[in-house]
């Protein structure tokens, strides 16, 4: 009998990722604390301890908003995905075929192993088959407003200090540098999903769930 791979092995890849991105932010607000209290000494304004720092609106901002553009572009993605095709792209399902994902998942209400949404039916099922990209826009949502929140702080800290006045959450949402924040995150993200989609028809990368079998045709989902 084959022994069940471990935790470690099963979860490799999530682990991996996760890693990598507390490894990142933790890097994001070492070097955001100094430039923070470079910022705070030019302004001749009192210097912040790292604890502190990690709950001023500079760090919450930077994070929010980078945030928000993955959520976007992951549920996007999952939801454009639905109708939409590339063809030669293994991100991409078959473009003359039925695929697995279309199968309906009321012919599946008997398999004991499926999940218990799709056992139950109705409501249940009704959100769970949207279940994913619910969560990528709730996510996105939420940084978002997150994102107005502490970037609202911040621009009325730099308002204060040249003579003006603190704005409101809402009304920090109507001004150009809120979205410009947004979209140049937005759009940047969006690039890399495109060029992702498109790379995987024609480049391989040996191993990797992402990319074809080097040795299938291009034209091959």
């Amino acid at each position: 009998m084959t022994d069940r791979p471990g935790f470690f092995h099963r979860n490799g890849l999530f682990l991996a990722l996760f890693g990598i991105f507390l490894v990142l932010w933790f890097g994001q607000s070492v070097v955001g604390h100094h430039s923070y209290n470079a910022d705070q000494a030019d302004h001749h304004e009192r210097r912040v301890t790292y604890g502190t720092y990690l709950t001023t609106a500079h760090f919450g901002e930077a994070t929010f908003e980078n945030w928000e553009s993955e959520f976007l572009q992951m549920g996007a993605f999952v939801v454009l995905a639905v109708r939409l095709r590339q063809k030669g792209s293994p991100e991409s399902k078959p473009i003359d075929e039925e695929s697995e994902q279309d199968a309906d998942p009321e012919d599946h209400r008997d398999d004991p192993d499926a999940p218990w949404p799709v056992r139950r039916g109705g409501l249940s099922l009704a959100i769970y088959k949207r279940s994913l990209s619910i969560l990528f826009f709730g996510l996105f949502i939420g940084s978002w407003f997150l994102h107005a929140l502490t970037g609202s702080r911040e621009f009325s800290s730099e308002q204060m200090a040249h003579g003006g006045k603190a704005v409101s959450v809402w009304n920090y949402m109507t001004e150009s540098q809120f979205w410009f924040e947004s979209l140049q995150n937005w759009q940047s993200e969006f690039l890399a999903v495109a060029a992702l989609m498109l790379a995987t028809v024609w480049l391989r990368q040996q191993g990797s769930a992402q990319s074809k079998p080097v040795h299938q045709a291009h034209a091959a989902n």
